[in-house]
């Protein structure tokens, strides 16, 4: 960081977002926009929230007041509204919002908005500058919808619609997840680079439009091996140890497994290695200098050579030794080894924004580094409905005798 950070915004401020989504991909969408300052305002079902709140595990205070910590992981920086968009009453509170916002944000499912009277084309008529972003599972607009667009869709069902699975897992044994809700995470993404893309285009226009995301849209666009290697040659990537060669062997250390990356011949690192370990009569066998071999060759001889040495050796130490080789080389690490890496602490890659009931509770940070502009905020994520006074007497239209009588009703 340069010492003109305190005078440098950071880039969203400015930028008011109404939150409408649920459980992952939505949220996290959201949590991105928020950590780079926009007001990002969560409207949440009264009296429950949104679903996330209620998935275990959960962190409990001393009053024995409990939060998901799930829900704490991707919902920093936000604002809390309890709306019941199906009241008449609470219907028009919205439409209120949406003309004092900028961005609305909704991942509940193809034609969910709609079906209250709240689809787009209703909604650009109250402001014609509004970014309207749909996170669904196979897409939801006119023109582009497919065979599978009222399909509802999670985590599991985009890897596996999206070629992720069936590369996933052992070779002899069924497809698996990658097993992060990536299904979810990946679309968050690119749904916040479309709402910047869409923010450029009204910077210059001054129109809003509506952003139709899929998530098996997403998982497709990531399938960057597979998919070239398929239109080069008519063959598909499966399971099969062929195919894994010169991505990566998973060396067994000491203490878990260290990864070799792009294993081909040449360059002197296979010399160097079985010097290193004590095989060199292995120099002489061009096999076992990756020249002319098959993927079986690689599981059944080379990697079991390797092993005899790396199972005693510390997985950090091996990948140090192998990278002065010349290897690719990682380490498989877990949540626990995440939470204490190094790096990760140099890199500022965790945050400190407490568990919405005065405790601690530190969550994975946003990876966006722009070195002029103050870190990432770190305000704790909101108690259900926190911030109704704050945001419905200001940009809802609501008075605040109103607001107590709303909240009798069950309106907010």
């Amino acid at each position: 960081m340069t010492s003109n950070t305190e005078e440098m915004p950071r880039p969203l401020e400015g930028l008011r977002v109404l939150d409408a989504t649920h459980i992952v991909a939505g949220p996290f969408c959201a949590m991105i926009l928020a950590d780079m300052g926009a007001e990002v305002i969560k409207i949440e079902r009264t009296r429950v929230g949104e679903r996330a709140r209620l998935n275990e595990p959960f962190v409990e205070n001393a009053d024995g007041r409990k939060v998901s910590a799930r829900f704490l992981a991707i919902n920093r920086n936000k604002k809390s509204v309890t709306l019941d968009l199906r009241n008449p009453r609470g219907k028009e509170i919205f439409e209120t919002m949406i003309g004092e916002s900028d961005v609305l944000l909704d991942n509940w499912g193809p034609g969910a908005l709609r079906r209250l009277d709240l689809g787009y084309e209703h909604l650009r008529h109250l402001n014609p500058r509004l970014i309207y972003a749909s996170i669904t599972g196979f897409g939801d607009s006119d023109g582009l919808r497919g065979p599978y667009s009222d399909w509802p869709a999670n985590n599991p069902c985009v890897q596996g619609m999206g070629g992720w699975m069936e590369i996933t897992g052992a070779p002899d044994g069924p497809p698996q997840m990658v097993g992060d809700n990536i299904g979810d995470s990946v679309p968050g993404v690119w749904t916040a680079l479309g709402i910047m893309m869409a923010l450029e285009t009204r910077r210059k226009t001054g129109r809003g439009q509506h952003l139709d995301m899929a998530m098996y849209d997403c998982m497709v666009a990531h399938t960057t091996s597979i998919m070239p290697f398929y239109q080069a040659t008519g063959q598909v990537t499966t399971r099969a140890r062929e195919n894994m060669i010169t991505a990566q062997l998973a060396l067994k250390a000491s203490d878990g497994y260290a990864v070799l990356a792009g294993s081909g011949g040449g360059g002197g690192k296979w010399e160097g290695l079985w010097r290193l370990i004590g095989r060199e009569e292995l120099i002489e066998d061009p096999r076992f200098l990756g020249q002319g071999i098959t993927g079986e060759f690689y599981f059944n001889h080379i990697v079991p050579a390797i092993e005899e040495w790396s199972q005693h050796v510390p997985k950090l130490e091996i990948a140090r030794k192998l990278i002065e080789l010349g290897f690719s080389m990682g380490v498989v690490q877990d949540a626990a080894d995440l939470d204490q890496c190094p790096h990760l602490a140099a890199r500022n890659m965790f945050v400190e924004c407490g568990d919405s009931l005065g405790g601690p509770f530190r969550t994975v940070n946003n990876p966006i580094r722009l070195t002029e502009s103050p870190d990432t905020a770190a305000a704790p994520p909101p108690l259900l409905g926190a911030n109704n006074e704050e945001i419905l007497c200001a940009i809802g239209g609501v008075s605040p005798e109103e607001l107590a009588r709303l909240r009798e009703e069950g309106v907010v």
